[in-house]
């Protein structure tokens, strides 16, 4: 293939730049859809086969305290259950000084009586994360992926030279802030499922820039002299074929399990089928072109 890639690359750095300055502003003032583990509390999830709505459940609910008047409700949608509804509410009890607390035993149990006789509906589980267990899941769910973009830049300057570790995790940072803005954008859950798609993202996507930059290494070797803008373009030409073979299979297989799946793993699945897409972009058309400006030669 005979693509000019590197000849048009300020266009995609300008759809990048676009797509990112959307994200953020989603991000800072739309904000997360955040999951029990990062905001801690106690998650109820509930059956039922009544046609309730999420107005219905609340107002039905309100009567247990002040902290379900304020809950979050989200209805889950299970594939091959259109006979029953169910329901995710989160709430956050708090103590006499304002603190968030978990509640007891015998309180959960005298809870999930209730909601089964107001709703008429049976309770599947009663989940609850503290407060100082929610601090320290954020904690370090943000130090894995700085540690991992930290780790990926180590080794790729090792591996290559220190500007295409820079690339790379320039690339990487691309994808990452892309994809938490579709989080944000269209709502679906943040948690622990959507931040292990995140980190399988940036191991996918450095995946597919390695293979750029090890031809265009082979291809630097092979023909010394050449103007660098002309190897990484015939290397990127060289491996698209390749890109795009593995990008589809994983795409279709990851868009499958968010059609049909449901809770959790949808968040591992939406973040894997955006992350696919836009790792694949960012390996061809951003991590190889914006490194030539700083590499004369392999």
């Amino acid at each position: 293939m005979k693509i000019d890639f590197v000849g048009k690359r300020y266009y995609f750095i300008a759809l990048s730049l676009v797509l990112i300055v959307v994200s953020l502003i989603s991000i800072f003032t739309k904000g997360f859809n955040v999951g029990l583990e990062f905001i801690g509390g106690s998650e109820v999830i509930l059956k039922t086969s009544k046609d309730y709505t999420i107005a219905d459940v609340r107002n039905k609910i309100a009567e247990l305290g002040e902290e379900f008047k304020k809950a979050r409700i989200i209805e889950v949608h299970a594939i091959g259950q259109a006979e029953h509804r169910t329901f995710s509410v989160v709430v956050s009890p708090r103590n006499e000084n304002g603190a968030l607390r978990t509640y007891t035993p015998d309180e959960k149990a005298e809870i999930s009586k209730k909601i089964e006789e107001i709703l008429d509906a049976k309770v599947v589980s009663f989940n609850e994360v503290s407060g100082d267990a929610a601090d320290e899941i954020k904690n370090l769910t943000w130090k894995a992926v700085v540690f991992t973009l930290l780790g990926i830049l180590v080794y790729v300057a090792l591996r290559f030279k220190f500007a295409f570790g820079v690339g790379a995790v320039v690339a990487l940072i691309h994808d990452v802030v892309i994809t938490l803005g579709f989080f944000s954008i269209f709502g679906f859950e943040m948690n622990i499922a959507a931040i292990a798609a995140i980190l399988t993202l940036v191991g996918y996507s450095v995946n597919d820039t390695i293979i750029v930059y090890d031809r265009i290494r082979e291809f630097g070797r092979k023909f010394k002299g050449r103007d660098m803008a002309s190897i990484v373009n015939d290397s990127i030409n060289s491996v698209i074929v390749r890109t795009i073979n593995t990008s589809l299979t994983t795409f279709f297989v990851i868009l499958m399990l968010l059609l049909f799946s449901t809770g959790s793993i949808k968040s591992f699945a939406f973040g894997m089928t955006i992350g696919t897409v836009v790792g694949t972009y960012s390996s061809i058309f951003i991590a190889s072109p914006i490194v030539i400006r700083w590499v004369k030669s392999i």
